[in-house]
């Protein structure tokens, strides 16, 4: 039997970006105003970046049912995000992500039946499948995203 695919976003979903932020700015006080409003872009912000509660254990759960990728987008003005978002996957996620890592800004483009995204921004507004907006009233958090996905199996 063919698993549904599922997409799941990082930033915001799997990668807990405000921990990246505090760490930055506790280690560099004195650089932190200059990102302000652009972290994205900030070239030492990823590997600061801790995963979100859950996540791990939740995205290794849904690799038991769902044909999983990690969806993300890398920020145009920072090329160094796009290495550190393959190393971040690689020291977080394990081999359930193994080479299945996809970084586009138009995530419309994949096919498949679900996409765990925070924001409706790069495509995801337009996914054919079914997009389950992370943070959310209705799913708020893993625990209230995994009761959804594991619910509908």
């Amino acid at each position: 039997m063919t698993k549904p695919i599922l997409y799941i976003d990082m930033d915001g979903v799997l990668v807990n970006f405000q921990s990246g932020i505090d760490a930055f700015t506790q280690r560099w006080p004195l650089s932190a105003a200059q990102w302000e409003g652009r972290w994205d872009e900030n070239p030492c912000i990823f590997p600061l970046m801790q995963p979100n509660k859950y996540a791990v254990d939740a995205h290794k759960a849904l690799c038991q049912h769902y044909d999983t990728y990690i969806l993300s987008t890398a920020p145009w003005a920072n090329p160094a995000a796009w290495q550190q978002k393959v190393e971040w996957v690689q020291k977080h996620m394990g081999m359930d992500a193994h080479k299945r890592l996809i970084l586009s800004h138009n995530k419309h483009l994949n096919r498949g039946a679900y996409l765990i995204d925070d924001r409706t921004a790069n495509g995801a507004d337009r996914f054919e499948g079914t997009l389950i907006p992370f943070g959310s009233p209705q799913y708020p958090d893993w625990e209230a995203v995994m009761h959804k996905m594991l619910k509908h199996l």
